[in-house]
Order: C-alpha cells, then sequence, then structure tokens
C-alpha cells in the first residue's frame, strides 16, 4: 500500500529529528552548573593575568573617550556640565564614570539584600586565604556585610571604625562567634590626624590607624562616610602618590555622596581622575535607589562603587606587579 509507506517515509525524518534533540540537550544538572558560573571570566583571566590587565586597561580607555565625548555634547565646557540635569538632559553624573573594567573572579553581593550589601570581587579567592584583612568605615546600625564577610571567610579579621556610634549593629555586637575576629573603636576616618584629648571625634589617617594596627596591607577596604570620602581619598592617594607607593589595598566598597560642592562636575571629574591615577579602577557601580524612595524628590546624588586595584602586589592578582 503506496500511501502508509510515503507517511512512513515522512515521518522519520521528525522521528530522527526529535530524537537528536532529546538526547543532544544539556541535562537538568548541567544546566544548573552553567547557571551557576554565570559570573567566571575566560579562563584567560586567570591564566596569564598580565593579558587580562592589557585587555581590561583597552577597553577602559575606550570608556575614557567616551566620556570625553560625553563631556563635549553636554558641554563643551566643563562648567557647563550639570552633574544632575533638571530638564530634559538624558544622563547624570554617574554616566560619565561607568564600571567599565571587569574583576577577574567572580561578583558575589555579600550582605543583605538592600542597603549594606557590597559586591566583592573574588570573594572566594579573599576567603580562601589563611589570613585576611578588612576595614569598615561607617557602621551605623547596620553590620551585615561584615557578619557575612565572617561567615564566607572564617580566617578574615575586620577592624571597624564610626565616632556615631559606641559598637557594631546587632549583627556583630550580638553574636559571640565573631568577637575575636571583629574589632570596633568609635574613631573618625579622616585626611589627617587629630586625636588629642582634646579632640572629639577623634580621627585618624587611613595611614595611622594601619600602623596602630599592625597592618601594611588592607584586603577589603569599606567606606561610606556621608561625602567625607572626597577629602579622605583626596590626602589618601596624594599621599602615597608623593611616594611613588601603590595605594595599601586590594579593593575598596565606596559609597559616594555627590552633595554640595563635591557635586560640581568639574570638582567631581578632578577627583575621579586622581583616583584612576592612583590604579583604582569601577568594577561594579549601583545606585542608591533607597535614599531617592526614602527622601522623595531628590536627585540620584549617592551611589555604591566597586573598585579594584592595579597597582603594587595584592592579594587577588599576585601574579600582577606594577
Amino acid at each position: 500500500m503506496p500511501a502508509p509507506r510515503s507517511a512512513l517515509l515522512l515521518l522519520l525524518p521528525v522521528l530522527g529529528f526529535t530524537f537528536w534533540l532529546l538526547f543532544s540537550s544539556p541535562s537538568p544538572e548541567t544546566l544548573q552548573v552553567a547557571h551557576s558560573r554565570i559570573h567566571y571570566r575566560p579562563p584567560i583571566y586567570h591564566t596569564h593575568p598580565p593579558t587580562w590587565l592589557e585587555r581590561e586597561e583597552a577597553a577602559y580607555r575606550e570608556s575614557l573617550a567616551e566620556r570625553t565625548a560625553l563631556i563635549k555634547t553636554w558641554g563643551p565646557q566643563l562648567h557647563e556640565v550639570e552633574s544632575f540635569p533638571p530638564n530634559w538632559k538624558m544622563y547624570t553624573l554617574w554616566d560619565f564614570f561607568t564600571p567599565s573594567f571587569q574583576c577577574p573572579y567572580r561578583t558575589t553581593r555579600v550582605g543583605r539584600r538592600g542597603d549594606g550589601g557590597k559586591w566583592i570581587c573574588g570573594m572566594e579567592e579573599v576567603a580562601a586565604k589563611p589570613a585576611c584583612v578588612v576595614y569598615s568605615f561607617g557602621v551605623n546600625r547596620d553590620s551585615s556585610f561584615e557578619a557575612a564577610v565572617l561567615e564566607k571567610a572564617p580566617h578574615c579579621e575586620i577592624w571597624g571604625y564610626d565616632f556615631s556610634v559606641s559598637n557594631w549593629g546587632p549583627e556583630l555586637s550580638e553574636n559571640p562567634v565573631y568577637a575575636a575576629q571583629s574589632h570596633f573603636n568609635a574613631f573618625a576616618l579622616a585626611g589627617r590626624d587629630a586625636h588629642s584629648p582634646t579632640d572629639s571625634p577623634k580621627m585618624y589617617t587611613l595611614q595611622s590607624l594601619m600602623a596602630m594596627n599592625g597592618h601594611d596591607h588592607i584586603d577589603i577596604l569599606k567606606v561610606d562616610i556621608e561625602e567625607a570620602e572626597f577629602d579622605v581619598l583626596g590626602e589618601l592617594v596624594a599621599s602615597y602618590a608623593e611616594k611613588n607607593e601603590p595605594l595599601p589595598f586590594s579593593q575598596l566598597q565606596l559609597e559616594i555622596h555627590a552633595w554640595h560642592q563635591h557635586a560640581e562636575f568639574p570638582y567631581f571629574l578632578k577627583w575621579w581622575e586622581s583616583l584612576e591615577a592612583a590604579g583604582l579602577r569601577p568594577f561594579w557601580f549601583e545606585p542608591n535607589l533607597i535614599h531617592v524612595n526614602l527622601l522623595r524628590g531628590v536627585p540620584p546624588d549617592v551611589a555604591e562603587y566597586a573598585f579594584l586595584n592595579i597597582r603594587g602586589k595584592q592579594g587577588l592578582v599576585p601574579e600582577l606587579d606594577f
């Protein structure tokens, strides 16, 4: 009977294609593994660090050229660029300073969702170290980030400073498990030292605190000091540039408060370029929308940035020495 035979001949390719799809599709386990590695970088980032740096710096130079073009579009003079324009201009200050550098390892959000968490480059690498040092400036009443770091990296120790509170947040102060690894002082981070008996609050530079604690390197530096970051980092960068030495930390978690004169574009650009000249490269950015939501009617002038230090011997990429 020719009709059934013809139908069978037509059906065979369809059946064959169906079986091919079934047996060539990845298993659920494979899909799960692939999904879990979504933030990992290609092997080139790990097997040949100089090539990684060369490629990332080339990409970063392209980003700098785009910044220059954007300034010409909305300026062209620096003082003509409004950081947070109130009208139809379709940009904000943060569009000039994009996180165009890539962390060579997995980037992980550490700490609670919402306000308080930070994006860390190579948390697994930090956790694998026999010892690591974390400095946290600006504790307020939330130590969820610091507690999460200690949970993920049991060999770390954290030094915290905040003159506005008397202790860590409850995540550490009420957890005796972390007591030996967490150290707190009600000091202010500043661009100069002022800690005589009559000074209140007592102010210390980062260099002075590191000397007091016997440290020459910090694995993770977190700074959230309500606009004082401009003076503090400005003085820190200038101090190390004068000595022709690299900054003493591997990565910087920084909340930027672009307020008052610090929001003026010429000032901000000069300050940001000093960070770049010191070897800091932004690899993550997160606008603080909680700030906008709470206050209502304010510009989006607070943002979280994560920087990788590409100069000096650092813990994340020990093969690199600049």
